[in-house]
């Protein structure tokens, strides 16, 4: 395993999947603003400076996991793993989004709306729609880079 790939690999995807979330709004995607959600978790003002902090280390965290299956047999480093493994990731984590909101200092002052599972409350099938994009594009970059190491 190539740690320092797994680690460049995590934050490209993270990179991508975060253009993805900012340009969503602009092409009549709603508004999945996961980096406030993060950034709120320990007090109802946002601190987006550590809600980003956190979104890139769990995707480097991810991209680790990612390459520790892959290492383990499962799958190959592919475009097509890379989609998987993102869309796996995206319903596994669409539905802590409803565990993580109940956690959530702002949902639970009632200063941010609680997105619910999928993202479903606040963006309705698009949210779902756009998660499920915006991991199966961060799995196939972290593929791409990663690949570059193996």
């Amino acid at each position: 395993m190539n740690v320092l790939g797994a680690i460049i690999a995590g934050i490209a995807g993270t990179v991508i999947m975060t253009l993805v979330l900012a340009m969503g709004p602009k092409m009549g995607m709603p508004k999945m603003d996961i980096i406030g959600m993060l950034g709120s978790m320990f007090s109802e003002k946002s601190n987006r400076t550590l809600g980003l902090i956190l979104h890139f280390m769990m995707g480097i965290v991810f991209a680790i996991i990612y390459v520790l299956l892959w290492n383990a047999g499962i799958g190959l480093v592919s475009v097509l793993w890379g989609a998987i493994f993102g869309a796996i990731h995206w319903l596994i984590s669409g539905l802590m989004m409803g565990v993580m909101a109940k956690m959530n200092a702002a949902v639970r002052a009632e200063a941010m709306e609680d997105p619910g599972i999928y993202m479903l409350n606040t963006g309705g099938m698009k949210a779902f729609m756009g998660g499920l994009i915006g991991h199966m594009l961060y799995g196939i970059t972290v593929a791409l880079v990663y690949g570059l190491f193996v």
